[in-house]
C-alpha cells in the first residue's frame, strides 16, 4: 500500500493496519483510527473539487502555516470523507482561514473553542447531510467526516502545539450540522446574502450547545424567553462582549413559532431585546470587579450587540421540545462567523 504524505513523501506499507499504526506513532490522528491517504483517494478527492494539489485554500499568518488543497485532501482522506465531500471541507478552510474569523485566536484560546460548520443549499441532499434527528450526535458519515476533516487539518496543518483548551470541547472531534430547509423561513444562506439555491458552509467559533428544553409553551413568547434566560448566562463571552451567537430551533418549538405568525426578523429582534440583564449582576457576579452604582440596576448589558448577530436555524428530531443556544467567542473583533459558497474550485469572496 503506497500511502501519499504530501511533500512529505510517499511510504510504502504492507497493510492499512501498519499504516494507521505509523500515523498513531507520530501524533497525526485525534485520537481515533484514520483512513490511508493513498495516492488513487487523494486523486479523486481533488478531481471532486477540481482543485490543482499545490492551490493555497487558506493560511494562519501568525503561525506561517499555509493549507494547500493536497494537504487538506490527504486530511480528509484520513477523517473518512468521500471524495464528493470534499468541495465542502475545501469550502470551509477558505472560510475559516479569512481574517475576520480570526483562526490563530480561536484554535489558540484557552477556551476550548471548537469550530462549528452550518451547511445549507442543494449540497445537503446531495452527499446526506443530516439536518434531522440527533443533528448534533453520531450517526451520519457526512456531518461526521467532514467536521473531523477540519479538525485534522487544523491538528496536523496548523499546529496542534497551539492548543491550550483548559477543558477542550467535544466539538473538536466533529462539529458539523445542516438546517433543516423545509420550512417557511429563510435560511440562513438567504440571511448572510447568497441565493437560496446556493450551497455554502458557515463557520462559527462556538462553545458547545447549550440545550433549552420548554415542553409547557404554548406562545411564542415564551419559548423565547426560555431561549433568552439560557443566552444571557453569566459564564458566557456573549455577557463580555460584542459577540455573535447560534440559536437552534427544534421542529416543535419552531411550529409553535410559525403558527403564531413569527418570522426570523421578528424572534431575533425579541431575543435581542430580551436577552439581557443588568450591568449590576455582572459585578456581583465578579465578572467586573467594581463597586455597584445605582445606576448599574437599569444598565443593560445585552447577550448580542444586534439582532444580526444572532445566527438564527431550524434543525433537529421531529418530537422533542429541544431547542439550543451556542454561545461565541471572545468579541467581533476576535472572531466574526463567515459563510463560503460551495463550488468546485471556487475563489469567489464570502461574507
Amino acid at each position: 500500500m503506497l500511502v501519499n504524505l504530501g511533500k512529505a513523501g510517499r511510504l510504502e506499507f504492507s497493510d492499512a493496519e501498519q499504516a494507521r499504526d505509523y500515523y498513531y506513532d507520530r501524533g497525526w490522528t485525534d485520537g481515533l483510527p484514520i483512513i490511508p491517504p493513498t495516492e488513487e483517494k487523494l486523486r479523486a478527492f481533488l478531481e471532486a473539487a477540481q482543485l490543482p494539489a499545490t492551490e493555497i485554500l487558506g493560511a494562519i499568518p501568525e503561525r506561517n502555516r499555509v493549507f494547500t488543497a493536497e494537504k487538506a485532501a490527504i486530511n480528509a482522506v484520513m477523517a473518512g470523507c468521500l471524495p464528493e465531500y470534499f468541495p465542502v471541507v475545501a469550502a470551509a478552510v477558505r472560510a475559516m482561514t479569512r481574517p475576520d474569523f480570526g483562526l490563530h485566536g480561536v484554535t489558540a484560546t484557552t477556551a476550548g473553542t471548537a469550530i462549528l460548520m452550518i451547511v445549507n443549499g442543494p449540497i445537503i441532499r446531495e452527499i446526506g447531510l443530516n439536518s434531522g434527528q440527533n443533528v448534533f450526535g453520531p450517526g451520519h458519515r457526512a456531518n461526521a467526516t467532514i467536521g473531523r476533516a477540519i479538525r485534522l487539518i487544523l491538528l496536523n496543518l496548523g499546529g496542534r502545539e497551539f492548543d491550550r483548551g483548559t477543558l477542550g470541547n467535544p466539538g473538536k472531534y466533529t462539529y458539523c450540522i445542516a438546517e433543516e430547509e423545509d420550512s417557511r423561513w429563510e435560511p440562513l444562506q438567504v440571511t448572510r446574502g447568497f441565493a437560496r439555491e446556493s450551497s455554502t458552509v458557515t463557520v462559527f467559533a462556538a462553545e458547545g450547545p447549550n440545550q433549552v428544553q420548554n415542553h409547557g409553551a404554548l406562545r411564542p413568547e415564551n419559548i423565547l424567553l426560555t431561549m433568552a434566560d439560557r443566552m444571557r448566562s453569566l459564564g458566557s463571552f456573549n455577557m463580555l462582549g460584542d459577540t455573535e451567537g447560534v440559536v437552534v430551533l427544534c421542529r416543535e418549538h419552531y411550529q409553535t413559532l410559525i403558527e403564531g405568525g413569527w418570522q426570523k426578523d421578528r424572534v431575533r429582534q425579541f431575543l435581542y431585546e430580551q436577552a439581557c440583564r443588568p450591568l449590576a449582576d455582572l459585578k456581583r457576579g465578579g465578572l467586573i470587579e467594581a463597586p455597584i452604582a445605582p445606576v448599574d440596576e437599569t444598565t443593560l448589558v445585552r447577550a448580542v450587540s444586534s439582532p444580526d448577530h444572532i445566527l438564527l436555524i431550524m434543525a433537529g428530531g421531529v418530537a422533542g421540545r429541544f431547542s439550543a443556544f451556542i454561545p461565541g467567542w471572545g468579541g467581533r473583533h476576535m472572531s466574526q462567523a463567515v459563510t463560503w459558497p460551495i463550488e468546485a474550485g471556487t475563489c469567489s469572496a464570502g461574507v
